[in-house]
């Protein structure tokens, strides 16, 4: 008899559900990010490529005289 009173206030208790919750929440956030960046990611890098591309062609309008 005492098992099932131990059981049944162990059943009834919620005290770590909050934190499971929190738990599940932020490994869902960090998940989606992990998948924003892998999609995003090589975008960036291409525009970012790019860009190094376009500024390394350009005269910065400076004269080295010495």
């Amino acid at each position: 008899m005492k098992f099932f009173k131990l059981f049944k206030s162990f059943k009834n208790d919620e005290s770590g559900a909050v934190t499971v919750d929190w738990v599940v929440l932020t490994a869902a956030i960090v998940g989606l990010g992990m998948v924003v960046m892998g999609t995003v990611g090589q975008g960036i890098e291409d525009l970012g490529s790019a860009i190094v591309t376009d500024l390394d062609g350009r005269d910065s309008g400076y004269e080295n005289t010495p």
